[in-house]
């Protein structure tokens, strides 16, 4: 089966939404400037002493009255367009998909599973792209810039070169980078800069990035690194075919003096990067090799269209706009929803079939988004006995605020229902599953009093979490992934690398990483001793062996935290890569 691209039925339903939507705009759009012109975020009040002291009173009164005037002119207009938008909204399909035409890497995304082996990246994160209003609470602004920064750095860091280190050692053999891939892309090395890192960013408006185009190597690497005392290196290109635009705002962490890209960091079997049997890096780009990306809170439908546009030539296939509007038929949604779902997907994979549910007991200012749940079945290909081999993801965004975790189990409770509702309708006889993922922001953490009854929740008997070292318990290599709004652009953060340096460091990241929440009536007692600080992890990728055949061997080859986005978020994205072995083939 393949997904129909547009969420209407036909090209008439289709046309008239956008004609309601179109009249329902320009006064969306005036009220958002209305308050975020009164809203500023930390960074540009520190840049607010390099201007004349006048200037900030004098945009704020007058861009209240020529906003509100604006308003208040263009809402009838927005009222008649909300009587044609909001009827409409029981005939959309509650997400959009968009194929990309002209993707060369679809035919090698699809592996044939002949030799009995293959890795799959995946990655999540939550981007706070709400309307630019909306976002400043959050201490973030600028909402369409930084989702153009955001999906030129991921789309860059996701479609360089796949570099794979093999190290001589009587004790290790094969490929320990988790660089390594089936799939072959081009290459690029580039992440994004915030308002902070350069100057252009501030002033372009259209949020574009400068650079220099340099030739790629379409084709994977090999790194051949002897363990003796010889310096010898073998590496071996392919001629450069392609060309990619590299941001020139980088530093000595990727580039050295004269631009060249400095040698990856190799994950050992045994190390500081492996501690529990989990590979694990600080890294400051996305992972060359993310097969298939989740993203949260683009609840803006522009800064959603940007990064469709951003990922789809080097992803391929995105579910976008995903979730309800208005009001719905119960059970599927408790009130009016003025924002959807915030969840965003892109993939390698084609995109069989996909369902998303909408979480019927929100409350407060949750209640306004259709957060909810997305499931996806995706073709991977053909294993050696010509099967037809498919993987299930699934993302979710549950419940947020603070001491409401009997909220949060009960959407926990309808995740894991849904997800066994779509995987029995949708499963076939001929088809083999080699991966089961569900993966978003959980809104709790693993290490907070107040979250007790979430982190005993049965979802953890279900899914395995790589992180998790029991209720209550992280490992202790473990990093939180919620930062602390109020001190987002300070020196130590603001930069990719000054970001990674933090998060390996325990002392700098108790000052950034937002401490754990305690139970009402009692003090907070964390760390416990020979314990380490670890912080709030709300962003989960958990992964299920038994919903695949038994002869399939699921092993996690990494996990990443991502800081390429410092300063575009509030949030540190993550990655895990997975590796699953048909045993029966070996045989």
């Amino acid at each position: 089966m393949v997904l129909r691209l547009s969420p209407f039925p036909n090209g008439f339903v289709s046309g008239l939404h956008a004609v309601g939507w179109a009249l329902i705009l320009p006064c969306f759009w005036f009220l958002d400037r209305l308050i975020a012109v009164c809203k500023s975020t930390t960074l540009e009040r520190i840049k607010r002493p390099e201007q004349e002291c006048y200037l900030y009173p004098l945009q704020v009164f007058f861009g209240s009255i020529i906003f509100f005037i604006l308003f208040l002119v263009t809402a009838p207009v927005a009222l008649l367009g909300f009587l044609i938008w909001v009827p409409l909204q029981a005939y959309r399909r509650p997400f959009s998909y968009h194929i990309e035409t002209h993707l060369p890497l679809e035919g090698e995304a699809r592996h044939n599973f002949e030799d009995g082996k293959a890795t799959f990246g995946f990655a999540t994160a939550n981007l706070c792209l709400l309307p630019d209003s909306l976002a400043r609470f959050n201490n973030l602004g600028h909402t369409q810039r930084r989702a153009t920064l955001i999906g030129k750095c991921v789309a860059q860091s996701v479609s360089r070169p796949h570099i794979r280190i093999f190290i001589d050692s009587p004790s290790s053999c094969g490929n320990l980078s988790a660089s390594s891939s089936l799939f072959h892309t081009t290459n690029s090395a580039c992440y994004g800069a915030t308002d902070k890192q350069t100057k252009p960013a501030v002033n372009d408006t259209s949020g574009s990035l400068e650079g220099e185009v340099l030739s790629a190597n379409p084709n994977s690497h090999v790194v051949h690194v002897p363990c003796d005392d010889t310096e010898e290196q073998e590496i071996e290109t392919a001629p450069p075919t392609a060309t990619t635009v590299v941001n020139t705002n980088q530093n000595s962490n990727q580039h050295g003096e004269a631009g060249e890209r400095s040698a990856p960091r190799v994950l050992h079997s045994q190390g500081p990067g492996e501690r529990d049997g989990v590979p694990w890096e600080v890294s400051s780009l996305f992972p060359a090799n993310v097969d298939i990306l989740c993203l949260e809170e683009v609840f803006d439908k522009r800064a959603a269209r940007k990064l469709k546009d951003a990922l789809g030539p080097v992803l391929g296939h995105i579910l976008y706009d995903v979730g309800v509007y208005a009001c719905q038929m119960p059970p599927c949604c408790s009130s009016f929803k003025f924002l959807n779902s915030g969840l965003f997907l892109a993939s390698r994979f084609p995109v069989l079939e996909a369902q998303y549910h909408c979480f019927p007991n929100s409350r407060g200012e949750d209640a306004l988004a259709a957060k909810g749940l997305l499931c996806a079945k995706v073709l991977i290909g053909q294993n050696h006995k010509q099967e037809k081999v498919v993987g299930y993801f699934n993302c979710t965004h549950l419940h947020a605020p603070e001491g409401e975790g009997e909220i949060r189990c009960e959407q926990l409770n309808m995740v894991t229902v849904w997800i066994d509702e779509f995987q029995t309708s949708h499963r076939r006889p001929d088809e083999v599953v080699v991966f089961d993922v569900l993966c978003g922001d959980f809104n709790f953490d693993n290490c907070s009093p107040d979250d007790l009854r979430e982190q005993n929740h049965n979802i953890f008997e279900e899914y395995i979490d790589p992180c998790r070292a029991g209720p209550g318990k992280e490992k202790p290599w473990v990093i939180g992934t919620l930062m602390e709004q109020p001190t987002m652009y300070e020196d130590d953060v603001i930069t990719p690398e000054n970001l990674q340096r933090t998060l390996e460091t325990e002392e700098l990241r108790r000052q950034y990483i937002s401490p754990p929440v305690p139970a009402v009536g009692f003090p907070l007692v964390y760390p416990l001793p020979d314990e380490p600080w670890v912080g709030r992890r709300l962003d989960y990728i958990l992964y299920r062996q038994h919903s695949i055949p038994k002869h399939y061997k699921t092993e996690i080859e990494e996990f990443t935290y991502i800081t390429q986005l410092a300063g575009l978020t509030d949030h540190i994205p993550v990655g895990l890569r997975l590796r699953v072995c048909d045993c029966s083939a070996e045989d």
